[in-house]
């Protein structure tokens, strides 16, 4: 493996942190924090993007799943 997964993982990770801060800060953090991780949705689609048919596989994805993945929008799950 290249490091991919872990990356994805450490992503997956840190995005459910935020998620998970989100519901107990004040509503102006929470607004942040959203945004936050609306960017961080956005760039790590778009990197998707980018990545090879062996990069996609260590990291368990397919190039229809990807595509899925990159192409919905920023504020969707």
């Amino acid at each position: 493996m290249n490091g991919l997964s872990d990356v994805r993982l450490t992503l997956q990770a840190r995005e459910l942190e935020q998620e998970q801060r989100a519901t107990v800060s004040l509503a102006p953090a929470r607004l942040g924090d959203r945004w936050n991780r609306f960017w961080m949705r956005l760039h790590t689609r778009r990197q998707l993007l980018e990545l090879d048919d062996h990069a996609l596989r260590d990291v368990g994805l397919s190039r229809a799943q990807a595509l899925e993945e990159a192409l919905k929008p920023f504020w969707k799950r």
